[in-house]
């Protein structure tokens, strides 16, 4: 059975935030709340905890996880921008979107899309999420919580500790937080392109 810790979702308690960061740096599998949707995540560069998740998820190599960051200065350690996509992203983050951005070398090629040579990156609005970030020092990888065969993420924490057992390290329990998948935006030297809308308003895409 995985830990479960109940952190406050406003003011995280730090002891608890320093203990589930120790236990991602181990190499743990958490799942934890985000401003979208609760997620799986693990240490960058982690290849057993990403296999672990992938057998949980039921993933194929191919799936493209995503790197969640602390702030803009973090994102462009791993991701290529320049002024005006700079200017946009920090007109949207922290918020729920997913930004498609040209990798840098300090990506892991596991992680990159194989062709394009691109890494999906976001901000997450979520003080427990940010404090967990800021006390790693670096950034999760991450995939939304849907288990095989559901549509929709889960939600209840207590259920998510029974339903994962012990194929996860941690649950925190940050309260509810939606279901609703976040927007999903590329941007390369062609422009934006909007790939999903989801939580994200997209108004700032049109025109």
């Amino acid at each position: 059975m995985s830990q479960f810790f109940q952190v406050h979702p406003d003011n995280p308690q730090q002891r608890l935030i320093r203990s589930a960061a120790d236990i991602i740096a181990a190499g743990g599998v958490i799942a934890y709340p985000t401003d979208s949707a609760y997620a799986l995540g693990c240490q960058i560069g982690d290849k057993t905890a990403l296999d672990r998740i992938r057998r949980l998820r039921q993933l194929d190599k191919h799936h493209n996880f995503t790197l969640m960051v602390r702030d803009l200065s973090e994102l462009a350690n791993y991701a290529r921008v320049d002024n005006s996509v700079f200017r946009t992203l920090k007109h949207l983050t922290p918020g729920p979107y997913t930004f498609i951005l040209p990798a840098t070398r300090e990506v892991p090629r596991r992680l990159m899309h194989p062709k394009r040579k691109t890494i999906g990156l976001r901000v997450p609005d979520h003080a427990v999420a940010q404090a967990l970030l800021a006390t790693l020092g670096e950034p999760l990888m991450s995939v939304t919580l849907i288990l095989p065969g559901d549509r929709e993420p889960l939600i209840d924490p207590y259920e998510m500790r029974d339903l994962l057992g012990s194929q996860v390290d941690l649950v925190i329990d940050g309260g509810y937080c939606g279901m609703e998948p976040t927007t999903i935006v590329a941007i390369d030297e062609d422009g934006i392109q909007l790939v999903r809308e989801g939580k994200g308003p997209v108004d700032v895409f049109s025109g």
